[in-house]
């Protein structure tokens, strides 16, 4: 057991070694880390692609503070417990920042191991508030949260679909049920009340037991808080069964592969996302190199790679890589500029000016309305 003399030695040696590894010399790794593999491997994919075009970019322009950067890949399939063990792997590959995870129900306990080991969080994707509400001095995003997507989608529901039957689904997973939680609450409060809201079990292939219940309900909306492998099977035996129903989700349904599941069944289904950092002026340079490899940068991609972005520019800024520093540059001095646009955050580590629109899936791709 050590002594307090022992205790406060460690914590010395501790941070020398932090400090020799924020000053030292050689790469400076970072990590992406999401799910790689699984029913959400697209969107680990997604921001895979967005990290590796940022350090390929960085790389080629000289590195960040001269030096050269290095990029971990952690996979955690969406499993909370598989995020406690990447975490806990990056944070002994010593890299200073993860962009990650995807999943809110990875992102949380993950945070709690990267503030503990001094790792810097920036999660291009996780909307749940739990993660920068009950976050540390470490969590950041470069998306928006469930409270305020869903505010627009409970809104918009409550307007556009008025005398309809509306049911609201979810996966009882930390995104997905943060978010159809938050729907209901903004639908309620514009006046319109759910004839449903259930829940369903992540995973499975076969929902026809489900359809036929939100069928004998009369169903004529569904809100599914959850991923797109699962809404999209829904939504696809809901059609075969020859339910008229319009779907809606939220920004999990952002990738082709759910129209690879639905195929036409996913004709009209619409969603919540920021609006198209693609078609932005400042993402133009960065989406024309993604187009030169035939990659469509869709989704998560600009948002991983503005993750890397601003780390960069705080640790340029204030000539440093230590993470406790970055943090606090990144709170204090900016706007950043992004592929996004210029980005802000608040002391909690959320964007200052979310950005919610909705989109519509026709032929196989999606745009905005």
């Amino acid at each position: 057991m050590l002594t307090r003399r022992g205790l406060v030695a460690a914590s010395a040696g501790l941070a020398i070694a932090t400090e020799s590894l924020a000053q030292g010399s050689g790469p400076i790794r970072i990590a992406c880390a999401g799910p790689l593999t699984g029913s959400n491997a697209a969107a680990g994919d997604q921001m895979k692609t967005g990290a590796q075009q940022a350090v390929e970019d960085f790389n080629r322009a000289g590195g960040v503070l001269g030096r050269q950067l290095a990029l971990e890949l952690g996979d955690d399939a969406c499993d909370p417990r598989q995020a406690v063990s990447v975490a806990n792997q990056m944070a002994g590959r010593r890299v200073v920042m993860v962009a990650g995870h995807y999943c809110s129900g990875s992102s949380i306990p993950a945070s709690k191991v990267y503030a503990e080991e001094g790792v810097l969080q920036i999660s291009p994707a996780s909307t749940n508030p739990r993660y920068t509400d009950e976050g540390s001095w470490n969590t950041f995003r470069t998306c928006g949260r469930d409270d305020q997507q869903g505010q627009i989608a409970g809104k918009y529901i409550a307007e556009n679909f008025k005398g309809k039957r509306v049911a609201i689904l979810h996966d009882n997973q930390a995104y997905g049920k943060g978010l159809a939680e938050e729907t209901k609450k903004a639908m309620n409060a514009a006046g319109m009340q759910e004839a449903l809201f259930a829940a369903y079990n992540p995973g499975e292939r076969d929902y026809n037991a489900l359809v036929s219940r939100l069928k004998g309900a009369n169903i004529e909306v569904m809100y599914i808080g959850g991923y797109y492998t699962e809404a999209g099977l829904i939504l696809r035996q809901a059609k075969e069964q020859g339910m008229p129903v319009t779907l809606i989700g939220g920004d999990a349904l952002v990738t082709r592969d759910f129209w690879q599941i639905t195929g036409a069944a996913g004709e009209g289904a619409l969603m919540t996302f920021s609006s198209d950092p693609r078609t932005r002026p400042s993402a133009a340079d960065v989406v024309a190199r993604f187009k030169a490899k035939n990659i469509d940068p869709e989704g998560y991609v600009l948002y991983t790679y503005a993750a890397v972005q601003i780390w960069a520019a705080a640790a340029a800024k204030i000539n440093s890589i230590d993470p406790r520093k970055v943090a606090e540059a990144m709170k204090a001095q900016g706007p950043w500029q992004t592929v996004l646009g210029p980005i802000s955050f608040d002391r909690k580590g959320d964007v200052t000016v979310p950005d919610y629109v909705f989109y519509i899936w026709r032929n196989g791709s999606y745009a905005q309305i």
